[in-house]
C-alpha cells in the first residue's frame, strides 16, 4: 500500500466519523452549510488584512463543511431539492466574500492590477456556475472545462498557504473564463445537433458509408 493510499483510507475514516457524529446530533445539514458561509465570511476578512497564512487554514476548515453536509443529509435521510439549491447559492457566496477579502487587502495597498485581476477571477467564478446552470436549461448535461469550485478552492488554499496568491489568480483568471468559453462552444454544439435531429423527418436516419 502506498502513502498516498494509506493517508487516503486514514482521512476517509476521519471524515466518516464526523459525519456518523453529526448524523446522531441531529444536526440539520443546512445549518451546517450555513455555517461553511460563515467560516468563509472569517476567511475573507483574513485574507482582508494581508493574514494570507491563517486565511488558508480557515478555508480548509470551511471545507470540511462542504464535504460532509451532503453526506448527513444522505445518512440522516433529509436529502430535498431545496437543500442542493441552498448549498449552491451559498457556494457562490462563500466565493464571492473570500474574493471581496482580496479585492479589499490589495486596494488597501495600492494594488490596483490586482484589484483588477481579482475583478476579472470573480467574474469567472460566478460565470463558471451560471454557464452550466443556463446551459442545462437547453441542454441535458454542461459538466465540460477544468476550473470548477473544487480546483478553484483549491488554488486559493495553495496560494493562501504559500503566500503565491498573485500566480493563483492569474490561473484562476484564464482558466475559468476559458472554461466559460469552452461550455458555452459545447452548448452551442449540443443545441445545434438537437435542433437538427428534431427538424429531421421521423423515419429517416443519417447516412452511413454503405449508403
Amino acid at each position: 500500500m502506498t502513502y498516498t493510499r494509506a493517508i487516503g483510507i486514514v482521512c476517509g475514516k476521519i471524515i466518516h466519523w464526523i459525519v456518523r457524529g453529526l448524523a446522531l446530533a441531529r444536526i440539520h445539514p443546512n445549518v451546517l452549510t450555513a455555517l461553511g458561509l460563515v467560516i468563509n465570511i472569517g476567511a475573507a476578512i483574513l485574507l482582508a488584512i494581508g493574514q494570507f497564512r491563517w486565511a488558508g487554514v480557515v478555508i480548509i476548515g470551511a471545507g470540511l463543511f462542504d464535504m460532509v453536509d451532503g453526506r448527513v443529509a444522505r445518512e440522516t435521510n433529509r436529502v430535498t431539492r431545496f437543500g442542493g439549491f441552498f448549498d449552491s447559492v451559498l457556494d457562490r457566496y462563500s466565493d464571492l466574500a473570500l474574493l471581496v477579502g482580496l479585492l479589499v487587502w490589495y486596494g488597501s495597498i495600492n494594488r490596483f492590477g490586482y484589484v483588477v485581476l481579482t475583478a476579472i477571477v470573480m467574474t469567472g467564478s460566478v460565470m463558471v456556475s451560471y454557464v452550466r446552470a443556463r446551459a442545462e436549461n437547453t441542454i441535458p448535461q454542461c459538466k465540460v472545462g477544468f476550473m470548477e469550485r473544487p480546483e478553484r478552492i483549491v488554488l486559493l488554499i495553495i496560494g493562501a498557504l504559500f503566500d503565491r496568491m498573485a500566480p493563483v489568480l492569474w490561473v484562476i483568471a484564464v482558466l475559468a473564463n476559458l472554461t466559460v468559453i469552452d461550455r458555452m462552444i459545447f452548448t452551442w454544439q449540443e443545441t445545434k445537433r438537437l435542433e437538427e435531429a428534431q427538424l429531421r423527418p421521423a423515419g429517416s436516419r443519417t447516412p452511413t458509408r454503405a449508403d
